[in-house]
């Protein structure tokens, strides 16, 4: 996944010649603390909250003041994991997306990010939880997908979290059968550490609901 492909056509960019309030006004619309400014198709920086709230008056235009961010963006063909990496870094709401000739394309929100990693993780799709915990060393991903295939299931999706100051790791599985104790068994067979595991069944009422509002609330 490219950036190109999770721009989001929502987000409106500044001019120049916007006042501070205007730029406030639409961050409270969009939901986020930045906003890119734009001069014609030009990208001429990310403009954050705390720099209007330093402004002597919000209704001057932003030209007349200086950016906080270090013109932080990501060209179109950058891989959405250096789009996390900037975003998670600078503490970004959003982050423009740029052309080669350095033309503002749209912007990539927390959103649109939300919703990527929710349909990756298979969110939506009914199945069965497993966390495993072993030494970084012992990960073999092709072990750990024979087993659960040996069960005549598969893996919707898989990520790992390297536990701090420790050489151990967590591997998180959705698996897209209801059942899952014959996997489970079959891991405590082979010596696997079962950390946890969750039977979600067909998602219940609750839970569509809460994933349906989710979706609808990361929508604007």
């Amino acid at each position: 996944m490219l950036a190109k492909d999770l721009i989001s056509d929502a987000i409106m960019p500044l001019k120049t010649s916007d006042s501070g309030l205007i730029a406030l006004n639409w961050m409270e619309e969009f939901r986020v603390s930045h906003l890119p400014i734009v001069n014609n198709h030009d990208f001429l920086g990310l403009i954050s909250e705390s720099d209007i709230y330093e402004m002597n008056s919000y209704e001057e235009p932003l030209g007349n003041h200086s950016l906080s961010l270090q013109k932080p963006y990501v060209t179109e063909d950058q891989h959405v994991y250096d789009v996390i990496r900037q975003v998670f870094e600078q503490k970004l709401t959003l982050i423009p997306v740029i052309d080669a000739n350095n033309h503002y394309l749209g912007s990539i929100t927390l959103q649109c990010l939300v919703k990527y990693f929710a349909r990756l993780a298979a969110v939506d799709n009914p199945g069965g939880i497993i966390v495993l915990e072993m030494g970084i060393r012992d990960y073999a991903l092709s072990e750990i997908a024979r087993i659960v295939e040996s069960n005549d299931a598969s893996i919707l999706s898989l990520y790992i979290l390297t536990l701090p100051d420790s050489s151990r790791m967590e591997v998180t599985l959705k698996i897209n059968r209801i059942d899952i104790g014959p996997i489970i068994q079959t891991f405590n067979r082979f010596g696997y550490s079962i950390k946890a595991s969750f039977f979600e069944g067909d998602l219940n009422d609750t839970l569509r609901d809460r994933y349906d509002s989710l979706m609808k609330y990361l929508d604007i």
